[in-house]
């Protein structure tokens, strides 16, 4: 049985500066893995190759056993990736329900997503419907990015620091979406600084260390790793 994403020997670069050596990751369908390092270690170009924003040098991008590598992004994303990116890139001027109708399309994941059901899943957006997605909080951004890229029914999503500078309480919230999702039989890959909030919703965890995977496993092999958790995690 095929991994639902495999990234094999991924190499990508900003011009001269090369960013990923060979980075490969395999996930299979509904699991949540965690893509964990410090700052710069790789983890946002990364989900960039995956998505194709950042063309990869060498390596392929397989969902479900079908190469990607070097396609268009929105080839991409109507292949199945959906990726949700660190900076919250709302559409300002449209209200929320118009944000989610842009995005709304049959795509090869499972979801059945649709406005109606987006607005079932993220109640904190149901009331704010006509609301300009300029004038939303951070973490209601951040609902309504996650939701809109949902509404491609993807069979993979790609969160990027999903709870970076928002309220716990809107943290918690996204942990509660990502464990439902998962059980929904979305397939998931997130990169988080925040161990803790990583460790509550993943499956597996990936270590990234100056563009290279240097650690793989369980979360629960992964509590049981001090020394990793000391050498490539803490500042």
């Amino acid at each position: 049985m095929s991994a639902e994403l495999a990234v094999e020997g991924l190499d990508a670069a900003y011009g001269a500066s090369q960013v990923l050596f060979g980075v490969s990751l395999e996930v299979e369908r509904g699991e949540t893995l965690a893509l964990m390092g410090r700052n710069g270690a790789g983890k946002s170009s990364t989900f960039k190759a995956i998505a194709g924003l950042l063309p990869p040098r060498a390596g392929r991008v397989l969902v479900r056993g079908e190469d990607l590598a070097g396609r268009k992004p929105y080839r991409i994303a109507r292949a199945g990736i959906g990726f949700v990116p660190e900076d919250r890139q709302v559409f300002p001027e449209h209200s929320v329900e118009e944000n989610l109708e842009i995005a709304e399309r049959e795509g090869p994941g499972a979801g059945g997503w649709t406005r109606a059901r987006a607005f079932e899943e993220f109640p904190m957006l149901a009331p704010l419907r006509k609301r300009m997605a300029g004038r939303l909080s951070g973490g209601e951004q951040q609902m309504l990015v996650i939701a809109r890229s949902l509404m491609g029914n993807p069979s993979v999503l790609l969160l990027d620091e999903p709870s970076e500078g928002l309220a716990p309480l809107i943290v918690q919230e996204i942990g509660r979406l990502i464990r439902r999702l998962r059980e929904m039989g979305t397939t998931i890959v997130l990169a988080e600084q925040n161990s803790r909030f990583c460790l509550g919703v993943a499956t597996r965890v990936a270590v990234i260390d100056k563009g290279t995977i240097v650690w793989r496993g369980t979360v629960e092999q992964f509590r049981a790793e001090p020394d990793i958790q000391a050498r490539y995690l803490q500042v």
